[in-house]
């Protein structure tokens, strides 16, 4: 959700940014003084984490009456993880069964059953497993099948698909089946391209010794690979393979290069070697928004492909306005990501394109229910515009009372008041997984009046058939909001939308980057935005107070909207990222295209999802506070490249 706050191209230097989790919530830092309890279970949390024995034991003893004893013992074996015995396993889940901190246990033990192979025991807990997010498991767990002489090839292609969440039970899966013959070589180059794709080179290089490839070859190829571009590939298929990665890796910089050495060299190569090579360039030319990208992909025609580069290969079709393209690329996707309400979308939009208006209209209807960028553009597509559902019966005392009463969601609410969110969350969520609708709008009208606005959005989400909008799009500091953005001339629906995504109203948010408050800005642009508005004798403490964060945060949200022409697609890309980023995304345009489009061709995985769910937040706002239906759309508006004018058959019809 946050941000990557940038002032370049307002004539300050870029800022850094972070990449995927939205807040690092730090543990408090250590008092030298332990007054209570709360202070001791925080010392006990810690030396925990960094495996101290002694001084977990010695809190741990401290602690023999604290109100959260789970917990206590928890962190005792924590400190001793992989000493800890199968049978003091049992014992903790055996005495905290169906507790969110037993099921976390079992996580803990099933990856060092999984590491020792001790499988049969692993098949016996991992179905008891409740949250299983752990894809790590999820490798052991097909590893464990495998050892007992099950065929599971197919299964582990569908699961290897990002790299970057391998770990050790995921590389011990491709090592098994390679060695009693489930993976062939052409399974094992499929993995490293991916490897390399992603830049993860010691991934790489560990596959590359299950192909007899040395580590330095493959070093070469995926972080030097203009050094082995400069001769000609080696005869045999692993050098060919080695040379087309690295034309891929070359792309990255320098894709006419990388395109130029291909065709040198392309009578060594067979027909599917080159639409292979071809790929390679293709996906990083796409990710770079270059229109040369569209001749790569149709020359990489058959060739295979990886997630990324099948939805890249669509990408690209779309900023052509390919629209056949972009329906064979779609139906060439594997099941389960054609499924994608994304992708659901744009192949209606494209059926729509060649005419078939009643194919269109099914793939739209299917998604049109949906509450999320994709579903509200699918609604549009079916000639309505966005609106907000029927209030629902507010939740009575009656339906409250049991959430007050509640021991895990007390818990959570424990944990939220000792700044331990990651636990907090924890509780509170395994909490939700027993409750009905109803009961969801009661826990979050518990959150709501505890202060805590985004486990109130984000409890009211879950909701299917109950909707309560008051609480999935809350308005706190009215007021402040008002009289600023009123001030600014500002749209406040767009604002709160931008807000919802940045902080989810956590007052006292803070990014690993640094980034603080409702509106997460940087010291730096706080700074700057502080002076230019002359908010005398600010000071950086100041950027938590309410009014201030939003006073600065409204107004450089101002300074990027007309830095970039009033289009609020640009802005929020900006806000994420810099203002310099979709100025050059923009500037790779070839023709004017509309807002859905730009957004969805963003090359930063967070910006792409920031900017849509930015704009859906902002049209749901909108239509509460006018109180009519709006449009994703017109509000998405067309991107046009810098110095040409939208003519009127650039605009869609239904804009």
């Amino acid at each position: 959700m946050s941000v990557k706050k940038s002032l370049a191209g307002l004539g300050l230097m870029i800022l850094a940014g972070f990449a995927t989790s939205p807040f690092a919530w730090a543990a408090p830092a250590k008092k030298s003084l332990i007054a209570n309890d709360d202070d001791r279970f925080m010392a006990l949390r810690d030396a925990a984490f960094h495996e101290d024995v002694a001084s977990t034991e010695q809190h741990a003893a401290s602690l023999k009456n604290y109100d959260i004893p789970s917990y206590v013992d928890y962190y005792r074996l924590r400190a001793r993880l992989v000493k800890t015995t199968n049978s003091e396993f049992r014992d903790f889940i055996s005495k905290y069964e169906g507790s969110a901190i037993a099921d976390r246990l079992r996580n803990d033990w099933l990856l060092l059953l999984g590491r020792r192979g001790e499988w049969d025991l692993f098949d016996q807990q991992y179905p008891q497993f409740v949250v299983a997010d752990d894809n790590q498991l999820r490798c052991y767990s097909l590893l464990s099948k495998a050892v007992k002489q099950q065929k599971v090839a197919n299964e582990a292609r569908n699961l290897l698909n990002s790299p970057r969440d391998y770990g050790e039970g995921c590389y011990a899966l491709v090592t098994y089946l390679t060695t009693n013959g489930q993976f062939n070589q052409e399974d094992l180059w499929a993995q490293m391209r991916m490897a390399a794709e992603n830049g993860a080179l010691p991934l790489a290089q560990r596959l590359g010794k299950l192909l007899n490839v040395s580590e330095k070859q493959v070093a070469e190829a995926v972080d030097k690979p203009a050094g082995m571009l400069k001769r000609a590939p080696d005869a045999g298929h692993a050098a060919h393979e080695l040379y087309l990665i690295a034309l891929g890796r070359l792309a990255k910089s320098d894709h006419e290069q990388a395109a130029e050495t291909l065709n040198r060299h392309k009578n060594l190569f067979t027909d599917n070697e080159k639409a292979l090579g071809w790929a390679q360039i293709a996906m990083q030319a796409a990710q770079k928004l270059e229109p040369e990208a569209l001749a790569y992909w149709q020359k990489a025609e058959g060739a295979p492909l990886t997630q990324e580069s099948y939805q890249w290969r669509t990408r690209t079709a779309l900023r052509e306005g390919d629209w056949k393209l972009v329906k064979s690329s779609i139906a060439a996707m594997p099941a389960g990501l054609k499924a994608d309400p994304a992708w659901v979308y744009w192949y209606g939009r494209a059926l729509k394109a060649e005419g078939k208006q009643e194919e269109a209209r099914a793939q739209f209807a299917s998604i049109a229910d949906q509450l999320h960028f994709y579903g509200q553009l699918a609604l549009e597509e079916q000639g309505q515009k966005i609106g907000v559902p029927g209030t629902v019966k507010p939740v009575t005392p009656e339906e409250l009372a049991p959430m007050e009463r509640n021991p895990n969601l007390q818990r959570a609410l424990k944990f939220y008041a000792m700044n331990l969110r990651f636990e907090g969350t924890r509780e509170w969520n395994w909490e939700l997984r027993k409750m009905s609708e109803r009961q969801h709008l009661a826990a979050a009208e518990l959150a709501r009046q505890n202060n805590l606005l985004d486990r109130m959005v984000n409890t009211s989400d879950r909701t299917k058939g109950e909707l309560d909008f008051s609480q999935r799009y809350p308005t706190p500091f009215n007021d402040s909001m008002y009289k600023t953005t009123q001030a600014l001339g500002m749209d406040m629906a767009w604002v709160y939308g931008l807000i919802r995504q940045e902080s989810r109203f956590i007052m006292n948010a803070k990014s690993h980057v640094g980034a603080s408050g409702l509106m997460q800005l940087m010291p730096a642009t706080a700074r700057y935005v502080a002076k230019k508005i002359g908010l005398g004798n600010f000071v950086p403490t100041q950027v938590n107070d309410v009014e201030t964060n939003i006073a600065l945060g409204t107004n450089y949200l101002n300074m990027v909207l007309t830095d970039l022409g009033g289009s609020q697609a640009l802005a929020s890309a900006a806000y994420n990222a810099g203002p310099g980023r979709p100025r050059a995304w923009r500037s790779k345009l070839t023709r004017p295209v509309e807002g859905a489009i730009f957004a969805e061709t963003i090359p930063f995985n967070e910006t792409r999802g920031y900017v849509k769910n930015v704009l859906s937040n902002a049209t749901y706002y909108a239509a509460l506070f006018e109180k009519k239906p709006q449009s994703l759309k017109k509000r998405l508006g067309v991107v046009v490249p810098k110095g040409m004018t939208a003519t009127e058959s650039d605009i869609p019809a239904n804009l």
